[in-house]
């Protein structure tokens, strides 16, 4: 069990530290300050721990098509809805959405390949 949180936490808080490198770049992704992003990374793992299997089962003919670009539409729309929770991060409009979880995901995996976890 401790393994698991200590996962868990680990994941937490590079998500925070991506999502607080994105709302700092000129994307259209904003939050009202520090607790707000970290609460907002919380959100964002939840949903991708809970949410994005279902979304993403129910998607696959889609991506399947589209040779998976729409994962990364799938990706934005759950990025969005973190947004629509969270009072104070908020993201202008569906391209904001969509450039900020590429974005987020390429920090989060830069974090974790410099860091020695």
């Amino acid at each position: 069990m401790p393994e698991m949180l200590e996962g868990f936490l680990l994941n937490w808080l590079v998500t925070g530290l991506s999502l607080f490198v994105v709302t700092f770049l000129p994307l259209g992704v904003e939050s009202r300050g520090f607790g707000t992003t970290v609460v907002a990374a919380l959100v964002i793992g939840l949903i991708n721990a809970f949410l994005a299997p279902i979304v993403n089962f129910f998607t696959f003919p889609l991506q399947i098509l589209t040779l998976g670009f729409f994962s990364l539409v799938v990706n934005a729309f759950l990025f969005w809805l973190a947004a629509a929770l969270v009072k104070g991060f908020r993201i202008n409009g569906c391209l904001s959405a969509f450039f900020g979880a590429i974005v987020l995901s390429l920090c989060n995996m830069l974090f974790f390949w410099i860091l020695p976890f």
